[in-house]
């Protein structure tokens, strides 16, 4: 099987339409192809990690979920990004899988489609066993054994006597895990088991690093340790042993694949005289006949342990060193193609001259209208228009032609006719007779701008309110009411009082109305109850 299935075309193109893009990369990153993840999808996931707008739930679960293909191709490598994360990516990535309660499930898995997913399921399984122990040892002690500070001064060569008894049995459980994976150099056959090893090999440096210092710590404490501590030290001193033969076997492994490691890694073998030394310490503790040993000896055996086992040490942080050196190289050499290609690219691309369009566009430095501000903003190239009909400023000016040759014509919705109230009643204002200018003296349907009762009564002039001619048509009383002759038996009849509710309201409005004859005043009374 290689390259991309149309499985996973068809499901990158759903994660493009929905607009995630980590779980398209994620995607990307465990195809169906018989390689390891690319490194541009891996740092890519590196960098989500660093983002704090990132979910990394989201991220580990997206990761969670290809495990539960059914192709071994796409468990192993999303096992082998979640790996990388937890390597190479921020430490809030490790923190989230530690406060999960479980991981990777796949203890059972076994995939049936062809005799290489029945070989890679069996390391699938244990695989996904280490990094569930990984993130348990991380939740244990609350710091990662292999991003731990090494060296005189490092965290496990300055833990004290308890924290250093709890310790170490951790370290030796992910050890134990780890060396698990038991691959041999002619099982590493495809692109992905090889990726898969090579993190391995580096958790292997950098965990035995830690491990080697817990016990030079262990041995240079141990004959100030009461009975208890140090039986429990030299438990794990023999241990210490047994896996030092299973790591020098893993890294056997790892020269044959890796042709730059040949000679690096020093025999990893502790002198057997130390051994005895402590357990004679321990029988001494217990009362039991020991053979007599000076000080001067337990020292000088306890020395050439130490000195052994720190050589030991520096040895396999040279490597790992080399390595972290080679892969700066090697990041550097990418870097440098990169930019080659880019200055290439730019070689070829035709120079822009002066006669070409880009040159020739003039953009201009007027800052463009925004259509959405303020009505503010428009007070300078905008007329005034004013708010109210009866403003008679000097700058008021008729907004409409009088075609009718009326003076309202061109105020047919606004009541510009003054009038009072008087019990009900509509009554008309007529301008007063002491004023300077007479109606008459002023030409019809002009307004003095300087003079508002004038212009009032100029108003009701036109309308013909007022005056000696008024329309026959137009009855100020009911055309049904007789009026009284008198006579012998004649008494006047009291008209009927008026109570005024306070909470009535009267509403007058007036309406005029005109035609090619005449001009109409109809006046309408609604009286409003509340």
């Amino acid at each position: 099987m290689s390259g991309q299935s149309i499985t996973d075309r068809i499901t990158a193109a759903q994660h493009s339409v929905t607009g995630s893009a980590v779980s398209k990369t994620v995607c990307k990153a465990t195809t169906h192809e018989v390689m390891g993840p690319k490194k541009k999808h891996l740092d890519y996931l590196i960098q989500c990690t660093n983002e704090m707008n990132v979910n990394i739930p989201h991220l580990a679960d997206t990761l969670f979920e290809r495990t539960t293909n059914t192709s071994w191709v796409v468990v192993f490598k999303s096992l082998i990004a979640t790996h990388h994360l937890m390597v190479y990516g921020n430490e809030r990535f490790v923190q989230y899988l530690a406060s999960r309660n479980t991981l990777f499930n796949l203890s059972n898995f076994l995939d049936k489609s062809g005799l290489q997913g029945y070989d890679m399921s069996t390391f699938i399984r244990r695989y996904s066993r280490y990094l569930n122990e990984k993130a348990v040892s991380y939740r244990q002690v609350a710091f990662d054994f292999t991003k731990v500070k090494r060296g005189a001064d490092g965290v496990m060569r300055t833990i004290n006597t308890e924290k250093l008894l709890k310790t170490i049995p951790i370290i030796q459980n992910q050890m134990d895990a780890l060396l698990d994976f038991n691959v041999n150099a002619n099982e590493l056959t495809n692109g992905v088991i090889n990726a898969a090893f090579m993190l391995l090999f580096k958790d292997v440096i950098r965990l035995f690093a830690a491990y080697n210092e817990g016990i030079i710590n262990l041995l240079e404490k141990y004959f100030d340790m009461k009975k208890a501590q140090c039986k429990e030290g030299l438990d794990i001193y023999k241990k210490f042993l047994t896996r030092m033969m299973r790591i020098s076997e893993f890294l056997k492994v790892a020269e044959v694949r890796c042709i730059n490691l040949k000679g690096m890694f020093p025999s990893l073998q502790a002198p057997s005289s130390l051994l005895d030394a402590l357990e004679q310490h321990l029988a001494s503790l217990e009362g039991k006949k020991v053979k007599d040993s000076t000080a001067a000896s337990r020292a000088s055996t306890l020395s050439n342990a130490v000195s052994s086992l720190a050589n030991t040490g520096i040895s396999f942080t040279k490597v790992d060193e080399r390595e972290k050196q080679a892969a700066l190289e090697e990041e550097q050499a990418r870097l440098k193609a990169l930019k080659e290609q880019r200055l290439m690219e730019l070689s070829k691309k035709p120079s822009t001259t002066a006669a070409s369009p880009v040159s020739t566009v003039t953009i201009s430095s007027t800052p463009a209208i925004d259509l959405f501000s303020t009505p503010s903003s428009f007070t300078n190239c905008t007329p005034k228009v004013p708010n109210d009909l009866l403003d008679l400023q000097p700058t008021f000016q008729p907004s409409l032609p009088l075609s009718t040759g009326l003076p309202l014509a061109n105020t047919w919705g606004a009541i510009n006719v003054p009038y009072d109230v008087l019990g009900g009643i509509l009554k008309p204002t007529v301008a007063s007779p002491n004023q300077g200018l007479t109606p008459s003296a002023q030409q019809p349907g002009k307004l003095v701008s300087d003079d508002l009762d004038s212009s009032l009564a100029n108003l009701v002039g036109n309308l013909c309110i007022g005056n000696g001619t008024t329309k026959n048509d137009i009855h100020w009383s009911h055309p049904g009411e007789k009026k009284l002759t008198g006579g012998n038996n004649w008494q006047p009849k009291m008209a009927p009082t008026t109570t005024w509710n306070p909470a009535t309201m009267v509403r007058t409005t007036i309406c005029a109305f005109s035609d090619s004859n005449e001009t109409r005043l109809v006046l309408e009374t609604t009286v409003i109850n509340q």
